[in-house]
């Protein structure tokens, strides 16, 4: 963008989003780990970030890198990020570790999602723009590639996924340790798989109404993030958000940080206007915005003349509005909605939104968030600190003085 932008973060802000950056091996964010630095913001909008790993070689860095820099750029006025890396000292090590291991502890089984797992939040400004359908055939491309998907349909109130999955029963329950747990339904996708929660799995009457206020539907959303059973080799999770942006958009904002949004829009220009204010919404939780999906843009008929039945323009002008890109446009087919009917995703099948879709998830995997590689190095580097430091007695002052500060917050 030429010239100076209009307006420019803080340095709150792009530590704000940082916080969704998060160690795959530690657990935490990398602020809180105390591996942010700091960051400087230019008046042309280049932000020059730095960062300190346990070590120079760490393979992590470069997903750690793309994290970072994929959530800043997701800021207004941003122009350019540039990464500075810089090493923990030995003392900065044991203290991170001293704190991954207190959030572990402070932490203890309230988010079951694996730390591998890319949790994709499909959003939407308002109903009717094909959301959840766009969810299901997602989920559905991304496990025909191979992939372990994870589902959770958090539209509680207006559930939609058992049907289009062609799942029915209740979730079974089994035991984790002292607590009880739900497991997903599983549906097998060509080399990968589905798993799947609905609360259509937990109600009696498909056509019962859910009268619940915010705080139930966000303690909802809040078992099937910690009280399920989810593989552990899970790529992707993708969950299907309620329309607009209510309680449960901005309790997941707090509950998985580190789940990045994509908006669905027709190409209407009132649902785009209203799509807008997701990515706002989105932008003010710290979340990062990967993308824009336009979904039913033209009608194909079979001469091959297309038809723009919802008018045009409404993807990419909501991509250029949240300064990211348009991933794709799914058009109007039969099949989709056949296939949403009678549980079997078009994405499975064949015709022009099946190859759309496969081309989003290619899109997906390959640039807007790839699966997560865990080449490890955090923790096995600071099991050599820790050990080091715990002889000399550090870890022990460090954690009594999380204590004593922990007992003075108390008091006061």
């Amino acid at each position: 963008m030429a010239g100076m932008p209009a307006s420019l973060p803080t340095v709150d802000d792009v530590m704000g989003v940082l916080r969704g950056v998060i160690d795959p091996e530690l657990g935490s964010d990398i602020v809180d780990l105390g591996m942010a630095k700091g960051a400087t913001i230019s008046d042309e909008g280049e932000v020059l970030v730095t960062i300190a790993l346990t070590t120079l070689g760490c393979p992590l860095q470069t997903q750690i890198r793309k994290d970072a820099v994929a959530r800043i750029e997701s800021l207004p006025g941003v122009t350019k990020v540039k990464v500075k890396w810089s090493e923990l000292t030995a003392d900065e090590k044991a203290a991170t570790m001293s704190r991954a291991r207190k959030n572990a502890a402070d932490n203890a089984g309230p988010n079951a999602i694996p730390l591998t797992a890319r949790v994709l939040a499909i959003a939407s400004g308002k109903g009717g723009v094909g959301k959840s359908s766009v969810t299901v055939n997602l989920a559905a491309a991304l496990a025909k590639r191979g992939f372990a998907v994870g589902l959770i349909d958090a539209d509680i109130g207006g559930f939609s996924i058992p049907r289009m999955l062609n799942i029915e029963g209740r979730l079974d329950g089994e035991m984790d340790g002292e607590k009880q747990v739900m497991k997903p339904h599983v549906r097998a996708v060509g080399a990968g798989r589905l798993e799947v929660v609905s609360m259509g799995f937990l109600v009696d009457d498909e056509e019962s109404a859910l009268l619940w206020r915010g705080l139930m539907l966000n303690r909802a959303v809040q078992h099937f993030l910690e009280d399920v059973a989810w593989g552990d080799d899970l790529d992707y999770l993708l969950i299907d958000m309620p329309p607009g942006t209510g309680d449960v958009a901005m309790g997941l904002a707090r509950m998985l940080p580190r789940a990045e949004m994509i908006v669905v829009t027709t190409p209407a220009t009132g649902a785009q206007k209203v799509a807008a204010r997701a990515v706002s919404m989105a932008r003010k939780s710290h979340l990062r915005v990967a993308g824009a999906i336009e979904n039913m843009s033209v009608f194909v008929a079979e001469d091959g003349q297309e038809y723009e039945l919802f008018g045009s323009g409404g993807g990419a002008a909501l991509a250029a509005m949240a300064g990211v890109p348009l991933i794709g446009s799914v058009p109007i087919e039969p099949s989709v909605s056949r296939g949403g009917d009678e549980g079997s995703p078009a994405a499975l099948g064949d015709g022009p939104a099946a190859q759309v879709f496969a081309a989003i998830a290619d899109r997906i995997v390959e640039e807007i968030s790839p699966p997560i590689e865990m080449a490890g190095c955090s923790a096995r580097m600071l099991e050599h600190a820790v050990a080091a430091l715990d002889a000399s007695g550090v870890l022990e002052a460090i954690d009594a003085e999380d204590a004593a500060q922990a007992e003075a917050d108390t008091s006061a």
